[in-house]
C-alpha cells in the first residue's frame, strides 16, 4: 500500500489511499500519517475494534464508549523516538532505502523495537481519531465504498482481460514479466479509449439530452466489459457445408 503511493509513477498527489480491512494497520496509520497522506480503510470487523483516551482519567468523560474503549497513548514513547521515526519515514519518502527493508523491521516478529513500539503508539491516535470520523459520518464511509468499488471494478476488468494462463504472471523471467504487464497495460488503453468513444457517441444524441440527469454523468465509466469477447467470433453457417471430400 505504501510502496503504491511512493511509487506510482506520475505527477499526481496522493492525499487519501482507499484500502481494505487487510489493507490497514497500526503501523501503516503511522507510516501514512509522518508521511502526509490519509488513509481510508473500509472496517469489516468494526465492532471489534478499540478507542485508545487521550489521557489517564479521561475514560470517565465517554461512559456511553466505555465497552469500545481501551487504554490511553503512551505520549512520552512517540516523543523519545520521534526523531527515530522521522529517520525511517525520511528513508522511505526519498527513497534512500528500500522500502520492503524497512518496513520488514516494524513487524510483530520486532516487538521489542523501541520505534516499532512508538509507530504502535502514534499508529493507534491516529487510526482512533478515524475510527471516530467513521462512526460520526456516513459522507465518509460512503467516500471510501465509492472509491473502493472504483478499484475492485478495474481489478475486475483486467481479470477479465487478462485471461491467459489463469490471470497471473507465471513466470519468473524478468523479460517475459515486463511483457506480459505491458501488453496488459496496452490492452487496458484500449478498452477504456473505445469505451469512452462508444459512451461520448451515444450520450450525444438528441434523445438523451433530457434523460440523463448530473448524477447520471458522474455515474459513467468506461470501466465496462460486458460487451466485450475476449475470444473471438466463431459464425456458423448450417446452409452451407465444408469443402471436404467424402
Amino acid at each position: 500500500m505504501i510502496e503504491g503511493v511512493l511509487r506510482h509513477c506520475t505527477e499526481m498527489s496522493v492525499e487519501k489511499q482507499y484500502v481494505d480491512t487487510h489493507g490497514q494497520s497500526e503501523i501503516a496509520f503511522a507510516f501514512s500519517y509522518l508521511l502526509g497522506f490519509n488513509l481510508m480503510p473500509r472496517l469489516k470487523n468494526i465492532s471489534k475494534q478499540k478507542l485508545y483516551i487521550p489521557d489517564v482519567g479521561m475514560a470517565e468523560n465517554y461512559q456511553n464508549l466505555t465497552p469500545a474503549l481501551t487504554r490511553p497513548i503512551n505520549w512520552e514513547l512517540i516523543t523519545h523516538q520521534y526523531d527515530q521515526m522521522v529517520q525511517y519515514t525520511t528513508a522511505l519518502e526519498q527513497g534512500t532505502a528500500d522500502p520492503e527493508a524497512i518496513l520488514r523491521r516494524f513487524t510483530r516478529g520486532n516487538v521489542t523495537h523501541p520505534t516499532y513500539k512508538a509507530l504502535l503508539e502514534l499508529g493507534k491516535a491516529v487510526k482512533t481519531i478515524f475510527l471516530c470520523q467513521y462512526l460520526e459520518k456516513e459522507e465518509l464511509r460512503r467516500e471510501i465504498h465509492e472509491g473502493l468499488n472504483v478499484v475492485e471494478n478495474w481489478n475486475s476488468a483486467n481479470s477479465f482481460i487478462f485471461f491467459g494462463k489463469g490471470g497471473e504472471v507465471a513466470t519468473n523471467k524478468l523479460e517475459d514479466q515486463e511483457l506480459s504487464v505491458l501488453s496488459l497495460h496496452l490492452v487496458q488503453i484500449c478498452l477504456v479509449y473505445v469505451n469512452t468513444l462508444m459512451i461520448q457517441q451515444i450520450t450525444s444524441a438528441k434523445e438523451w439530452e433530457h434523460i440523463l440527469t448530473a448524477e447520471d454523468y458522474r455515474a459513467l465509466s468506461p470501466l465496462i466489459y460486458a460487451h466485450v469477447n475476449p475470444y473471438g467470433v466463431f459464425e456458423l453457417d448450417m446452409n452451407e457445408r465444408l469443402s471436404i471430400a467424402t
